[in-house]
């Protein structure tokens, strides 16, 4: 049975972040996703205080733009969040927006490659493996995690053009769809791969009959996991989680 989940939008402020958790988890949402959008909040601190907020809510941050964060850095991170909460917590690695990668110094002449090769790293290393590599971008030597999950954890890719999502089809453990991919595009990439589809859905509305059909077209297409977002504009997250909430049970 495909997943319901909902966005808490970095455009909000973190100190309202709180009580749309606690929403969530109240209300039976089985995730909640957080974006590390540049230049408004850190995924990773941001899924900590949720996940330490909670007790049973399971946390995505999808995604981390893989230009900005040092490979072993972020292995250290996801690490551990899941030794401190064990199965609670999804990681999901993209490109970033390439303008806001060339404001701060970090973006590269082969984003397909440095995703590649990062992809790779960062699940050998979660694996508790010790590596050595020393790719166009990638270069580390004898690395390895002191503290690395119990179980290998399952690392996420997304993006938007063919060829990301052949990479993340390739080389990650799931693949992320954002709110622009339409339901042939779902089809495709579900039928093209055995391991999960995450789909990000954007919609205002609370009109449940509307919104339990456009769930149930998404998870037909193929999506594992359907992940409502309301606009950057709109009030009320706190409600909208608790509309989210109510909704499971209804997908395909």
């Amino acid at each position: 049975m495909t997943t319901l989940g909902a966005v808490y939008r970095p455009q909000l402020p973190p100190e309202n972040l709180r009580s749309v958790v606690l929403a969530a988890e109240e209300s039976g949402v089985d995730s909640l996703w957080l974006w590390e959008d540049c230049f408004l909040e850190s995924g990773i601190a941001a899924a900590s205080a949720a996940l330490a907020w909670t007790e049973r809510l399971k946390v995505g941050v999808g995604l981390l733009p893989v230009p900005l964060r040092n490979v072993a850095l972020t292995a250290m991170e996801a690490a551990t969040l899941d030794r401190l909460f064990p199965g609670r917590v999804t990681i999901g690695v993209g490109h970033g927006v390439q303008d806001w990668m060339g404001q701060v110094g970090a973006r590269v002449s082969s984003p397909l490659t440095l995703l590649r090769e990062y992809t790779i790293a960062l699940k050998a290393l979660l694996a508790g493996e010790r590596v050595t590599t020393s790719g166009r971008y990638i270069k580390l030597t004898d690395v390895a995690l002191d503290w690395p999950p119990h179980q290998p954890m399952p690392i996420y890719v997304g993006g938007l053009g063919m060829k990301t999502l052949d990479l993340a089809g390739d080389a990650g453990d799931g693949t992320i769809l954002d709110a622009s991919a339409d339901l042939d595009r779902v089809r495709t990439i579900s039928g093209s791969r055995e391991h999960p589809v995450i789909v990000y859905v954007e919609t205002d509305s609370r009109d449940r009959a509307f919104v339990t059909d456009l769930v149930t077209q998404v998870a037909e297409a193929g999506a594992t996991s359907v992940i409502l977002q309301q606009s950057a504009t709109s009030e009320d997250p706190e409600g909208f989680v608790r509309f989210v909430g109510s909704l499971d049970g209804v997908s395909a």
